[in-house]
């Protein structure tokens, strides 16, 4: 039992160090919903139909939804620099 949870949490950790979004022990509740935020919107963008949904039901343009997702994702990406 012991070494199968070593295993786990050396498994988790090498997780943790290889993927910025998996979090860590440090970080604060305002980080991981920003993480998830950037990693939502990433995927937005590169999810094509699901940008199409977006754009249909906000009445706007593909390119248009594109760029405002953009423009929130690097919004988000400064929130976590400072």
């Amino acid at each position: 039992q012991a070494s199968d949870r070593f295993n786990i949490n050396s498994q988790l950790e090498h997780l943790q160090a290889k993927y910025v979004g998996t979090g860590h022990a440090d970080l604060n509740r305002f980080e991981w919903a920003v993480n998830i935020q950037r990693d939502s919107y990433a995927s937005y963008i590169g999810h094509y139909p699901m940008l199409a949904y977006f754009a249909v039901a906000e009445n706007e343009s593909i390119g248009r939804e594109r760029y405002n997702f953009m423009q929130v994702n690097n919004i988000l990406s400064f929130c976590l620099v400072f």
